[in-house]
Parts: structure tokens; C-alpha cells; sequence
């Protein structure tokens, strides 16, 4: 049985990864600033919850102890949690090295490191900081989620607008088959290499307007589809198609596929 220390095993992602992690009969460990009190919908039974902050590094000596691996599936999305991502990551990662974990795994986007904008920024120096720690690590890169472009479509309706971005594609993968893949990972025989950058994407390359489509037919909700061109970081990487890994199709769950699923729920 590993016992499995989970960073950020509180957000959508490190949800998952607790919640497989324990059907798997695993020990499972959840560090998070504010975790969530037996009996409240994000906590998930059999879990291990530990108050700690990467940011300070309060906490962290106790949920890390005894743990063979960690899986970090922090986010920093703005402001002062994206300004100090990659040294909270540091903070993590000497400190799981101090408790004698083995192995770390880190959740990232696709071709972070060949955008320019903040966010992604910040997670391509969390991925350096992975590369030259001095435990086994492995970076975990995925294509945009399901749910993302659900939020994006539905905030858009709200005032009858659904955005399209111009000539956007996307490989939209189920957040459940990421958390799947860094479990997996996480409970790999070692590799022997000190850092790898492994890959996954959805099952289908479509494009936005689509997905819109889709997405309107699923919820029922109205709206003109409006496609305008975005400016900036962002626009750059879509255009650039660098949100796709083709030869990377692991995930099996289309979006139609996971709108039907969450259906009464969008």
C-alpha cells in the first residue's frame, strides 16, 4: 500500500486524484490551506486532511511524513498565488525530499514553456524547479479541460454571447483521465531518470465554434455565437495551435461525451 501525499487535494484536479487514490486502497494524504471538514461535499471519506501552506511552508513536515510520493496539483492562477508558484513549489519539493519521499509529480499544461503569458509563465518555472530538484520527478502536461470550455461558453450566455474564438481549436480532455494519469504515475516502478515531462490530451481535435455548439445543444441554452480574434499571450498560443498534441490522444472522453454526464449540472 503507498501512501500518497496530494497538494492541492482540494481543486478539481487533487479531488480526483484523493478520491481514486483512496478507491484504490491507497493511503492518501491531502495538504491544503483550508481543508474541508468531514461531512462537507469536497472532503472525501478515508482521506487524510492536513492544514499547510507552500507559501510559508507551515504544515508541510506533517502531511509529507511517511509519504512515498506527492502529487502536486497546486494552482496559481492570479495575483500573489501566481507571483509565488514556483517557489512554493521549491518549498514543496525540499521539503518532501527532508521526509524522504521518493518521487514527486507535478500537474502542467501543453507547451507552457513556448507561451509568454502569465500564467503559463508560471508554470513553466515551476516545471525548472521540478527539473533540477533532487528527487525523481515527473511533469505531467495536459490539454485544456472539459469544464473549462464549459465555464468559458456559459459566461458568455449569461448575456446571450457565447464567445468563439477565431480559428481556435481545441483537445479538450475529462479532468478524471488527468487524475487518473498522474496516480499512475505516481505509483509507477522508478524509472531510474531524474525528470520526465510525459504528455496527455483528449481524444479529439475540434473546432471551437463546434464545441460551442455542442455545448448549447447539451445545456439548452441560447445565445448568438460570437467569434472574435484574441489579441495577446493567449491568442498567439491558440493560434499557433500549441493547446494540441495530436500524437498524444490518451483520453477517451469526447466532449459531447462529458456533456452528457454533467448534464444536470451545467
Amino acid at each position: 500500500m503507498t501512501r500518497i501525499c496530494v497538494a492541492g487535494g482540494t481543486g478539481q484536479v487533487g479531488r480526483e486524484v484523493v478520491r481514486q487514490g483512496v478507491a484504490g486502497g491507497h493511503r492518501v494524504a491531502v495538504l491544503s490551506r483550508n481543508p474541508p471538514a468531514p461531512g462537507t461535499a469536497g472532503h472525501i471519506d478515508g482521506a487524510e486532511y492536513f492544514r499547510a501552506d507552500v507559501t510559508t511552508g507551515e504544515g508541510l513536515a506533517a502531511a509529507l511524513a511517511g509519504a512515498d510520493v506527492v502529487v502536486d496539483c497546486l494552482e496559481g492562477f492570479s495575483g500573489k498565488a501566481r507571483k509565488n508558484f514556483a517557489d512554493g513549489g521549491a518549498r514543496l519539493l525540499a521539503a518532501a525530499q527532508d521526509a524522504g519521499v521518493g518521487r514527486a509529480v507535478m500537474l502542467s499544461i501543453v507547451n507552457c514553456d513556448r507561451s509568454s503569458a502569465g500564467y503559463y509563465r508560471s508554470k513553466a518555472a515551476k516545471e525548472t524547479v521540478y527539473e533540477h530538484s533532487g528527487l525523481e520527478t515527473l511533469v505531467l502536461r495536459a490539454t485544456q479541460f472539459h469544464s473549462l470550455l464549459a465555464r468559458v461558453f456559459a459566461a458568455g450566455a449569461r448575456v446571450r454571447l457565447v464567445p468563439v474564438v477565431k480559428g481556435a481549436r481545441f483537445q479538450p480532455i475529462a479532468h478524471t483521465e488527468v487524475a487518473a494519469a498522474l496516480l499512475d504515475a505516481a505509483l509507477e516502478a522508478p524509472s531510474g531518470a531524474r525528470h520526465r515531462v510525459r504528455t496527455i490530451g483528449g481524444p479529439e481535435i475540434v473546432n471551437m465554434r463546434e464545441l460551442a455548439r455542442s455545448w448549447q445543444r447539451a445545456t439548452g441554452a441560447r445565445g448568438r455565437l460570437v467569434e472574435f480574434p484574441l489579441p495577446g499571450a493567449m491568442g498567439k498560443y491558440l493560434r499557433a495551435g500549441l493547446n494540441l498534441v495530436p500524437e498524444e490522444r490518451h483520453g477517451t472522453q469526447t466532449f459531447e461525451g462529458w456533456l452528457a454526464m454533467h448534464a444536470d449540472s451545467l
